[in-house]
């Protein structure tokens, strides 16, 4: 986690001392000391240079996703305030320009990387909306609740609040 928010240098700094680490150990042990440096030098040192990415990847994955049907629902909403109808959601007519919105606009700050921590809270709870109301009765055990494509994104976005939307690659 502190990879994620130290500034370029110090991870640079790593970099550099776990790359002499992988000299140094293969150097003095031989053989077993090349081993470890290629099982465990070798993979510290490329997460020090790709450390930006996951957060990238993760951004731009559930951001498109949110805009691409949040846009689709807020040009569709008579059949998503219809749906909103069926599943018991009290005043459809409000409730699903009110999700639909915030998956488009949070959706796309999370996209950016802007206020990604902040945009990231809404999804959450429109995701334990859509568990709560229309995956509820999919729910028979803990792996059950685990294994839905909302929770994952649950997850994603829980980590995203909480570590932020990571730097720009162009900085790194």
């Amino acid at each position: 986690m502190a990879a994620l928010t130290a500034p370029a240098s110090t991870l640079r700094q790593a970099e550099a001392s776990s790359l002499d680490a992988t000299t140094s150990r293969s150097s003095r042990k031989g053989f077993l000391g090349l081993i470890g440096g290629v099982v465990y030098d070798l993979p510290i040192a490329v997460a020090a240079r790709l450390y930006w990415l996951a957060p990238l990847l993760a951004r731009i994955t559930v951001g498109w996703v949110f805009v691409s049907t949040g846009w689709g629902k807020l040009h569709n909403l008579q059949k998503i305030i219809d749906y909103f109808t069926e599943l018991g959601i009290p005043y459809p007519q409000y409730q699903a320009p009110f999700a639909s919105a915030n998956e488009f606009f949070c959706g796309l700050l999370v996209l950016v990387g802007l206020a990604t921590r902040v945009a990231a809270i809404p999804l959450i709870f429109v995701m334990l909306v859509a568990i709560r109301t229309a995956q509820w009765e999919n729910i028979d055990s803990l792996a059950a609740l685990l294994g839905l494509v909302e929770w994952a994104y649950i997850a994603i976005f829980a980590w995203l609040a909480i570590a932020g939307p990571g730097p720009c690659p162009s900085t790194v």
